[in-house]
């Protein structure tokens, strides 16, 4: 069976970095991070001070009367009292890719359009909603709480907001769930399931949401936005939680209306089975995974310009990574950056967002650089580690993701 070539036709970004693809690559091409100083808990000394917000946006409590919205958001709070937190983001990041894409109000609802997402949930809504149940009892809680903060929301409220009847599935496979979300909705349209698919990521940084991690010693400590996030490093102490949405439109090729921004070649998966939350210290499963991609793409390693690393910036994840992409590409080492040194760590959210900016460099001609990477981990030696961002004609790129139990995904992109 022959399959469909898949384009990419639609982004929308509500990130740290920025709300909209000029402001995003303005962050890029600057090096300018989208880190800010918190208080996770009022009045409570933790030892966690740095926190990727998304301007214009604010959820300081699980009332909604207190939540601050840009006034460009397409969300109106009293007639969608399902929407958690990072679902406002996602809604705003999927108008943009639909608009750009344009989509149409039939094309979304006559099921040859599918909708994949990947989100954590919203822990701030489940604790806030158990309490109320374990106070009041469960009949005195809200009647949607289950639908608005389990890690499914984002499908629930996303597939129901725009009338989606072709595929829906939510994806939690951690920090590469939305790169699993990505790879199997290129899958669908490769296949002939589906004429298009949206993909969407997203996740919140309330301290529900980012102190289970400093808990495993996985956060960096570091006080000062400018210094906490150093991919690759041997200063690095740990990664830096950041929230928001990114959405893509995938389409088939022979489909679209609107000019491609780029193609998905293919993609490949592989485990580590290792252990439950440590990678593999060689990183079998991401070795594994950039050869099936290549494999399944039908492209030569020699032929990859650019790879946007996993990288969080934690010592055994970025070792386990470097050796990794040595052992795949040898001494011939395309340019590796980790963008989370300028947007953060965004969980499930992250594999959707460094896809997304790795179609930003393959459409503009330019690298980010690895910001704060001054001494390079001994486990990076012979790879290419950009420090700055520069002009480059990348024609072929990588994007990596991995997540707990050793899951690991790349994507191949190409220029349209």
């Amino acid at each position: 069976m022959s399959q469909s070539s898949v384009v990419i036709t639609g982004m929308g970004f509500v990130s740290s970095i920025g709300c909209d693809t000029e402001a995003v690559v303005d962050h890029l091409r600057r090096g300018r991070h989208g880190f800010s100083r918190v208080e996770l808990r009022q009045g409570v000394d933790l030892p966690i001070k740095v926190v990727g917000t998304v301007p214009g946006y604010a959820f300081p409590s699980p009332d909604v009367r207190d939540w601050v919205l840009p006034p460009e958001s397409h969300v109106d709070l009293c007639r969608e009292p399902s929407l958690p937190p990072h679902g406002v983001y996602a809604v705003d990041a999927v108008e943009q890719a639909i608009a750009q894409a344009g989509l149409t109000s039939d094309q979304l609802g006559d099921g040859s359009t599918g909708l994949f997402g990947a989100s954590s949930g919203s822990p701030m809504l489940l604790r806030h909603h158990l309490s109320v149940y374990d106070k009041d009892g469960s009949q005195r809680g809200h009647p949607l709480g289950v639908v608005r903060s389990v890690a499914g929301t984002l499908n629930f409220n996303l597939a129901a907001r725009y009338g989606i009847r072709g595929a829906s599935c939510g994806f939690v496979s951690a920090c590469a769930s939305s790169s699993h979300a990505l790879g199997s909705a290129y899958d669908e349209i490769a296949l002939g399931r589906q004429d298009r698919m949206i993909v969407v990521g997203a996740e919140e940084c309330a301290a529900e949401s980012i102190l289970p991690f400093d808990a495993m010693r996985a956060l960096s400590t570091h006080a000062d936005p400018d210094m906490a996030c150093r991919p690759f490093d041997q200063a690095r102490d740990g990664f830096v939680v950041s929230g928001g949405a990114v959405a893509l439109v995938l389409e088939r090729a022979s489909l679209a209306k609107r000019a491609p921004l780029a193609r998905l070649l293919g993609w490949g998966q592989a485990a580590d089975g290792y252990h439950v939350a440590s990678p593999h210290p060689e990183g079998i499963g991401i070795v594994t995974a950039m050869k099936r991609a290549l494999q399944f793409a039908k492209v030569d390693e020699a032929a990859i310009d650019y790879v946007n690393a996993h990288a969080t910036s934690t010592p055994a994840g970025d070792r386990a990574e470097a050796l990794a992409l040595r052992s795949v590409f040898g001494s011939a080492s395309p340019a590796v950056v980790s963008t989370k040194g300028l947007t953060g760590h965004g969980l499930s959210l992250s594999g959707v967002l460094e896809a997304a900016l790795t179609v930003l460099s393959l459409m503009g001609g330019f690298l980010p650089g690895n910001r704060n990477l001054k001494s390079p981990d001994e486990a990076c030696e012979g790879l290419c580690l950009p420090t700055e961002s520069m002009d480059a004609d990348v024609k072929l790129a990588f994007n990596n993701s991995s997540g707990f139990g050793g899951a690991n995904v790349c994507h191949v992109l190409a220029q349209p």
